[in-house]
């Protein structure tokens, strides 16, 4: 375990955004549901959404401050997570001089937001088992402002270790970004309650997956509250719609999150028993979420048959460390039989399931 760094915000934060004078709406400030709102020029008939969202998300975030058993003040909510990760990257790093750091093969938008943003990135290859290089990631850091870590990750569904990310979170005095949208369906717990100890962490968790409301678009953060105060102060002012904010409430007062999970945890294992007698898969990833990585003898047929019987997996083979590999999410039991039947009609073709892959 290193020492423990000293982590300071002002440090961190662009000096432009930290002197910015955001856009403020007039209800930010609302204290009364019954006051007369004469301040957005809106339409003042009731037709149903005719009023401007409450833009700091009020009724949101205290229901989800007390699932999570957090001050409301640690809680940020984006239109995806994506948008929360565009957030951190356009408040911590600085065009064309700073970098963040990803650990490779993972989720996409890290780089593609960074990219965007005009900011380096500094790709950290994972070991053969999917878990952090600390040795490689201290060595490779440059200008680097934040760290994004996702675990459970994406493409490989694996956990990563606790006692990795610990180390990391004392030895690094820029933003750790664990992002655990698959988290619902690890075994181990969120990270969401270090955030008291570590005020260099931020959490990305999302509605898309577990809560199974991938529709709404609704990433939430939880981080110390001078980290939320910076994302509120740069977030566009509504940026989470009525609709939006309804849906998850009730999704989080009436849905039977566990029941969900457990379903889908059974149809994973189930899924893997049947590709382990499949003679075309190769290997079956370990997985902590709703996904499984499967390596295929030769992956390119296999994706373009699946596709033709208009079964849609994901084609992960150019990741590093994924040859040959189709990422293949948990489906409902009817969708899971007809896939296993489709791959083994694809074996009943004369030799498929015997052709060596072709790496591109």
């Amino acid at each position: 375990m290193m020492t423990k760094t000293e982590f300071d915000i002002n440090k961190l934060i662009r000096p432009n955004i930290k002197n910015l004078k955001p856009y403020q709406s007039a209800r930010e400030e609302l204290k009364d549901a019954k006051s007369i709102l004469l301040d957005a020029n809106e339409n003042p008939f009731p037709i149903g959404y005719n009023r401007y969202p409450d833009p700091f998300q009020r009724d949101l975030k205290k229901e989800i401050s007390k699932q999570k058993g957090i001050s409301v003040e640690n809680v940020f909510l984006g239109n995806g997570s994506d948008e929360i990760i565009d957030l951190l990257i356009r408040a911590f790093c600085e065009p064309g001089k700073d970098s963040v750091l990803i650990n490779i093969p993972t989720y996409g938008m890290y780089e593609v937001c960074a990219n965007i943003n005009n900011v380096k990135v500094i790709k950290v290859k994972l070991d053969e088992s999917f878990q952090l290089d600390l040795k490689a990631l201290y060595t490779r850091q440059q200008n680097t402002k934040i760290i994004f870590v996702c675990s459970p990750n994406n493409p490989t569904g694996n956990l990563i270790q606790k006692e990795l990310i610990i180390d990391l979170l004392n030895s690094f005095n820029g933003l750790v970004v664990i992002d655990e949208a698959y988290i619902d369906f690890a075994p181990e717990v969120s990270f969401v309650n270090e955030i008291v100890s570590y005020p260099n962490l931020v959490i990305l968790q999302t509605f898309s997956k577990g809560r199974a409301n991938a529709g709404i678009r609704l990433g939430m953060a939880f981080a110390n509250a001078e980290i939320v105060g910076v994302l509120n102060k740069i977030k566009y002012p509504y940026n989470i719609s009525q609709l939006s904010q309804k849906a998850a409430l009730d999704a989080l007062q009436t849905q039977n999150l566990k029941s969900n999970i457990d379903s889908i945890l059974e149809q994973r294992e189930w899924l893997e028993n049947n590709f382990n007698s499949l003679k075309s898969v190769v290997k079956i990833w370990p997985s902590d979420a709703n996904f499984l990585l499967v390596q295929f003898k030769n992956h390119k047929k296999v994706f373009i048959y699946l596709k033709e019987a208009k079964i849609i997996v994901r084609e992960r083979s150019g990741e590093y460390n994924c040859d040959g590999c189709l990422r293949i999410s948990v489906g409902t039991p009817t969708e899971n039989k007809q896939l296993i039947e489709s791959l083994k009609k694809y074996e009943q073709t004369k030799s498929n399931c015997y052709e060596e892959d072709i790496i591109s």
